[in-house]
């Protein structure tokens, strides 16, 4: 058996199985990135589409995705990659070379670099530190999309390349994040981890989803909480739409947006309303 190292759920894998995320096999001594240069998506996107609102406004940058993720969320609004394996999904390998190359061949449409998004990045995270690396050495920028929910280990290498991330706080209960298969602790420590390196800049998205995180009381303690580790931290909240599991569900009010709103701002200067 060898065990994973990569986030908490530390999956013990006999040769050949693949963890939770879908995206790491063991071989015979230990657990490998079989995701690694997989690519099931790649776009020019907006900055501020990432969301990242409040760094390098007016640019792009080119935006990969693979597939597989290590948290199993009902509302997921790209299940058909993140809750997907490599035969669920169609895919191409690239290198980290390649996708440089092709970064600073988008100069022309303001690409500034590349980001790690659409699926949960940090399952292949050696992909991310090699190609982070190298877009460094070329000038490039790395901005993260992720749900945070990597070791510290795997956090530590990582993080001196992020120039700048946006991490999802899906809710602020320990049970809540088991319901989706995270562990609140890690994330906040992801959070705390990013928000304390000065060459970081760090956005913080909480999808407002009825019955999970659309309380006034939750809310508050995460803005309050984001707010005494810095206050300038930018906080997105998004309106849920029916989506994956949950395709049968309603929209979050408009009124419950705006309230939310309001109580985070209480805290927090900036505080942005996303799917509205």
């Amino acid at each position: 058996m060898a065990v994973c190292s990569t986030c908490p759920h530390g999956c013990s894998l006999a040769a050949g199985k693949r963890g939770v995320c879908r995206s790491r096999r063991a071989g015979d001594t230990h657990v490998e990135p079989e995701g690694y240069g997989r690519i099931t998506s790649l776009a020019l996107d907006p900055i501020e589409k990432k969301p990242i609102a409040r760094w390098r406004p007016g640019t792009t940058v080119l935006s990969l995705g693979g597939y597989g993720c290590n948290m199993n969320c009902p509302f997921c609004q790209n299940a058909s990659i993140a809750q997907a394996g490599p035969d669920d999904a169609p895919w191409r390998a690239v290198a980290p070379e390649w996708l440089v190359q092709q970064a600073l061949d988008l100069a022309e449409h303001d690409c500034i670099g590349i980001a790690y998004t659409y699926n949960e990045p940090l399952v292949n995270w050696e992909f991310l530190r090699d190609t982070g690396t190298l877009a460094h050495e070329a000038g490039l920028v790395n901005v993260l999309v992720s749900n945070g929910m990597a070791n510290s280990a795997v956090i530590a290498q990582v993080a001196p390349l992020i120039d700048a991330a946006n991490i999802d706080l899906k809710c602020f209960t320990e049970e809540g994040y088991r319901a989706l298969g995270g562990h609140l602790p890690t994330v906040m420590h992801t959070i705390e981890t990013l928000a304390a390196l000065p060459t970081c800049h760090l956005e913080v998205t909480t999808l407002v989803v009825p019955g999970l995180s659309d309380d006034d009381a939750q809310v508050e303690t995460m803005a309050r909480w984001l707010a005494g580790i810095d206050p300038a931290i930018p906080y997105h909240l998004s309106r849920f739409f029916p989506q994956h599991r949950m395709a049968d569900a309603r929209p979050t009010p408009l009124r419950t947006m705006h309230r939310l709103h309001d109580v985070a701002a209480r805290y927090l200067p900036t505080v942005l309303l996303g799917n509205m």
